[in-house]
């Protein structure tokens, strides 16, 4: 702004300048007409003396502003007109008389005159040949005072422009930098205890986007809180029941003497329960284990029947005991990557809850094929494992999967019959299904469930296929 301001004023006082002196330069041809050979040596006529009139010089076409004075060739003046006085004249600091060129000369203040810089030429006046004389005449150098005024108008226009920018970079940094306040202030708002905070930025900005992806992230990490305390509190309510019970039976044990079988009753309870805590706190580190990235799977071709056939050879007894059927289905031969341990246990955690959910059925059955089919352009392999039991409820399909979960929150794991469908492992620590998904997971597949109350439920496990290059 100063340098654009600098050059305006800059032109202006070249434009006034170049005005000024061709004023100059009309007035003195006017006066006394084109000089000789272009220098400002002008024929008199009359010649100049002291006894000029004064209207001689009244005569001339000057402005009110204006000086016009004679001089005799000594440099004395003899004659003035226009603004300033004889007197006036002489007190100037005038160069010495008859000099070339154009001056600028500062007079005293002179009332209607609004600037005291003139420009001043000095032209000897020729008679025969001999200087007889000289002309002064000057002009004002901006009569209007147009520089000031103009040098005024630059520093009130600086000065508004300025602050008008500072105001609105004010508004503009306050605006641009609300977003950032109402983060930080967020997010000394959040805590482990309270992850509710949102920042629900609008705008399609870059800040908008970022509360976005805040807001997004906190709702990730509020629902991992959430399922770390509700696993930290359904760990610890299935702990204490076993635990209770323990300390129940020492307790009568220890009240008084009892008979041997009575004993051998209280021990059998004992250590029913403490395989199941056994079972518990193994399963609850594998889920830790799996959860912090610890268990290093392999990932050995195997042949998805082959495995199949080995789980179902280990559960025969159970189903027998149980009094369940297993029907084996088609089991072609399928290749598929994996760890041969992992998928063993996720595949026996399946048919231990068909067995256990259909014990109640009036021909209780399990079906269990393998087989491989082609989905969305790739081939997958497929493990089935069908029951004739009690069904899953629909609404509670999306969540059997969950660690500990139940429908019924207030019922214990004294509370519930072996053909309870809450149980989602035959352990009983709801734990099996949690597992079985994650195992999948690692191996890029997933499990299906497909279940009609009162009719059976049916899970699938579906992997991908390897195909060897032969």
């Amino acid at each position: 702004m100063a340098i654009f301001s600098g050059f305006v004023y800059w032109r202006q006082a070249l434009d006034i300048r170049s005005i000024a002196m061709g004023r100059l330069n009309y007035s003195l041809e006017h006066l006394l007409g084109s000089s000789n050979e272009g220098e400002h040596n002008f024929e008199q006529v009359p010649p100049v003396s002291p006894t000029i009139p004064e209207s001689a010089l009244l005569d001339t076409n000057l402005q009110q502003s204006d000086v016009m004075a004679f001089q005799a060739a000594d440099g004395n003046i003899l004659q003035s007109s226009g603004a300033l006085t004889t007197e006036q004249i002489k007190q100037l600091n005038l160069p010495v008389a008859g000099w070339k060129g154009i001056e600028q000369i500062t007079i005293p203040k002179i009332p209607l005159i609004e600037n005291d810089r003139y420009l001043f030429i000095n032209p000897s006046i020729l008679q025969n040949g001999q200087v007889t004389g000289y002309l002064l005449l000057g002009v004002p150098l901006d009569a209007n005072n147009q520089l000031g005024r103009l040098l005024v108008s630059l520093v009130i226009g600086n000065i508004l422009t300025l602050a008008i920018a500072l105001t609105g970079g004010f508004w503009l940094a306050d605006k641009a930098m609300r977003p950032v306040r109402t983060i930080t202030h967020t997010a000394k708002q959040i805590s482990e205890t309270d992850l509710h905070k949102r920042l629900h930025l609008t705008g399609k900005d870059e800040l908008s986007a970022l509360g976005n992806t805040f807001d997004d992230m906190l709702n990730r990490l509020q629902a991992a809180f959430e399922r770390q305390r509700q696993f930290t509190a359904d760990a610890s309510h299935e702990l204490r029941t076993p635990l209770t019970i323990i300390d129940l039976e020492a307790s009568r044990g220890l009240s008084v003497r009892r008979s041997v079988d009575e004993y051998e009753s209280i021990l059998k309870n004992i250590k029913s329960e403490n395989q199941f805590m056994v079972r518990l706190v193994t399963n609850l580190l594998a889920l830790a284990r799996m959860d912090a990235g610890q268990v290093k799977l392999k990932s050995d071709p195997l042949d998805l029947s082959d495995l199949t056939v080995d789980v179902i050879e280990r559960m025969q007894p159970l189903a027998a005991a149980q009094g369940v059927s297993i029907n084996v289905g088609e089991m072609p031969r399928t290749l598929t990557l994996g760890d041969r341990s992992t998928l063993n246990q996720m595949l026996t955690n399946l048919v231990e809850n068909a067995i256990k959910y259909t014990v109640s059925a009036a021909d209780p059955q399990v079906q269990i094929s393998v087989g491989r089919r082609e989905e969305a352009g790739q081939s997958s392999a497929w493990v089935r494992v069908s029951d004739n039991g009690i069904g899953i409820a629909k609404e509670h399909q999306a969540h059997i999967f969950d660690r500990f979960y139940q429908v019924d929150k207030s019922r214990t794991r004294t509370d519930r019959t072996e053909a309870d469908p809450l149980e989602p492992d035959s352990s009983g620590t709801g734990l099996g299904l949690a597992i079985a998904q994650w195992i999948a997971h690692a191996h890029h597949g997933e499990i299906r469930v497909d279940s009609v109350p009162g009719q059976g439920s049916t899970f699938e496990v579906v992997l991908p296929v390897y195909n060897p290059v032969e």
